[in-house]
């Protein structure tokens, strides 16, 4: 009659723990966890916005343009800062067609209690759409720990 593998597992295991041949580690062979470190700082918002600057008649929002977008509509409702970053992208858009254009990037850190932060990121992504006849602005929105 064919044992069950289980039981024969279980069978095996518990007679090598009574003939004393389970695996024991002292304190001195485990290496201690290193300490942890709470990093400086505390918990903010952080909304990065992505601008295309391709438009639908085949020119480009101008980098004076955008200055001049910034700031008008950035600057003052978030007068305490934010960067700018520069680059290339690409994603499809409505019709399918796989658009690739230069792109300016905002990265927002502000605090969890800033209520007004919510309002004039939509109010500053619709403006862009709306002046510039862009399909989208990009939103990505995480938490981060930040120390000044």
């Amino acid at each position: 009659m064919a044992m069950p593998r289980r039981t024969l597992v279980t069978a095996v295991a518990a007679a090598l723990v009574g003939l004393g041949g389970g695996i024991t580690a002292s304190a001195a062979d485990t290496p201690a966890a290193p300490a942890r470190v709470q990093s400086p700082g505390e918990l903010w918002k952080r909304t990065e916005l992505f601008f295309g600057t391709g438009k639908p008649d085949g020119t480009e929002v101008t980098d004076k343009e955008f200055a001049a977008f910034s700031d008008r509509e950035i600057t003052p409702a978030f007068p305490d800062g934010f960067t700018r970053l520069d680059g290339s992208g690409q994603w499809r858009g409505g019709s399918g067609a796989i658009v690739r254009e230069h792109t300016h990037v905002i990265v927002l850190l502000y605090p969890f209690a800033d209520r007004a932060a919510e309002r004039e990121i939509e109010g500053i992504r619709a403006d862009y759409r709306k002046q510039f006849r862009q399909e989208s602005v990009l939103r990505s929105d995480s938490v981060e720990q930040v120390s000044f």
